[in-house]
């Protein structure tokens, strides 16, 4: 008799989802993984995909990629569905289940097909996308001097420094270690990714720590040389205005009483009836200084893709005259860009734009690659039909139509162009034609001219569009 309604009871439970805990049972969650700290870059990193050469330009073939993250502490009891929904919003909520098909999102390493799940604490996500990463100028990376402390180099514009937004094998630290064999270097000082010239780093962390020590006591000479719009005074211009970061995310700053101090010493060189060739002597590391200090002083840099365009009023931002919001300017510069095609010269892309909506910015987007839209996502719409599973049909056949192709380039040779295979049927990336920008559109005339220190100096070469007699054709 007492089997009798156990029998029953197993002849009616429903099939078990899943990613879905049955009522009554508790989901394990694995504790923390202790991460290493330090960990360089290695040969799995570079092996990811591979570069090809075409019109000036260094490209990276797209690739397969993972992203990782724990549990945020706000994610703790939403369901996945909802995250992905209320803070992950690049991509539609079917892109994210059509993911969960196809075995990219993994949650404590178990493949989730249920995006109702809900999260606990310590729950590590993993999100595999297929990634493009934005070309850089082909121009190669000289090296100004190597030896047992540090390794330094004359930085081509374009390039970032280290992984960030869309970039990773597309930066200084990638191609020195896969090109070069250089790893595991120190990033003592950076420099933005329009921005050319002394590039430094440290071969240990010792070396590091004794550099940066001169920098925190002001005892690391700067030099910059840039070419400015108009006819820059001829006698020594110091400007101190203070600087505010208007948005992270976009990368804009603006002259404001509220920034922190800061102070430039600028000097003429040349002048072409034209443009201004100047030497630039920041005092001070504020994000964008020597360029927000020279619109400050109505000398923009001559190509400077943010701070000489019309998005800043008709005196360009001259004198900290706006007369916009920094909504309102920020969505005139997102503007230019989107009409030019242009928006990889802010570093973000056409879905990275939640600064305009006037949300305050969270650091979700940097974990799981999945920047934020305007358009909201009304979460509360999200029914309990939307989480459930696709049909084993459609599993089936999206299976069948997409898993050949993302292996094949992960083996392939490129030689140029684009090959067969590299196309992923769940990337939206891969279903964009984008122009090729200009290898001219990728350079800022801004230089880092030398860096000197108490027991050091390294320069670089004076760049073409600094001569005396240049003349932009």
């Amino acid at each position: 008799m007492e089997g009798a309604p156990a029998a029953k009871r197993r002849r009616t439970a429903p099939a078990k989802v899943a990613g879905r805990p049955e009522e009554g049972e508790r989901r394990y969650v694995p504790p923390p993984r202790r991460r290493n700290a330090g960990v360089s870059f290695g040969e799995a990193h570079f092996a990811e995909t591979s570069y090809y050469f075409e019109g000036g330009l260094r490209k990276v073939r797209p690739y397969l990629f993972d992203f990782q993250t724990y549990c945020k502490g706000r994610w703790v009891g939403r369901s996945l569905l909802h995250v992905f929904g209320s803070e992950f919003r690049a991509q539609p909520l079917h892109y994210y289940r059509a993911a969960a098909l196809a075995g990219r999102l993994r949650l404590n390493e178990q493949p989730v097909r249920d995006l109702g799940v809900v999260l606990k604490n310590n729950d590590f996500l993993r999100n595999t996308v297929h990634r493009h990463e934005p070309p850089v100028t082909a121009q190669t990376i000289e090296f100004l001097e190597e030896n047992d402390e540090v390794v330094v180099v004359d930085k081509p514009s374009s390039l970032p420094v280290h992984p960030c937004g869309r970039f990773r094998h597309n930066t200084v630290i990638f191609i020195l270690g896969k090109e070069h064999n250089l790893k595991e270097l120190h990033t003592i000082h950076r420099l933005d990714r329009l921005t050319s010239g002394v590039l430094m780093f440290a071969k240990s962390a010792e070396v590091s720590k004794r550099i940066d020590e001169q920098v925190r006591q002001r005892q690391l000479e700067k030099e910059y040389v840039c070419r400015v719009v108009g006819e820059f005074p001829e006698n020594e211009v110091t400007c101190e205005e203070p600087i505010l970061v208007v948005s992270y995310k976009v990368g804009v700053c603006r002259v404001d009483p509220k920034g922190k101090l800061c102070k430039t010493v600028f000097q003429r060189l040349s002048y072409n009836g034209k443009t201004s060739v100047v030497k630039c002597f920041p005092y001070t590391g504020r994000t964008h200084q020597i360029r927000v200090h020279l619109q400050f002083l109505g000398h923009p840099i001559v190509n400077d893709p943010i701070y000489n365009t019309d998005a800043w009023g008709p005196a360009k931002g001259k004198g900290g005259n706006i007369n916009k919001t920094d909504e309102e300017l920020l969505r005139s510069l997102v503007e230019i860009h989107l009409s030019k095609q242009s928006l990889g010269l802010l570093d973000i892309a056409e879905g990275d734009l939640r600064p305009l909506t006037g949300e305050k910015e969270q650091d979700a987007a940097g974990d799981c690659a999945m920047p934020l839209q305007v358009t909201p996502v009304n979460v509360d719409s999200c029914s309990a039909e939307e989480s459930k599973d696709i049909s084993e049909s459609e599993i089936s056949a999206y299976s069948q139509n997409s898993a050949p192709q993302l292996q094949v380039h992960k083996s392939r040779e490129a030689s140029s162009g684009e090959q067969q295979g590299e196309r992923d049927p769940l990337c939206e990336e891969c279903k964009i034609v984008r122009p090729d920008p200009s290898p001219k559109d990728l350079v800022m005339y801004l230089h880092a001219l030398r860096y000197k220190g108490t027991d050091f100096e390294y320069c670089s070469k004076m760049p073409a569009w600094a001569q005396d007699d240049w003349e932009e054709s």
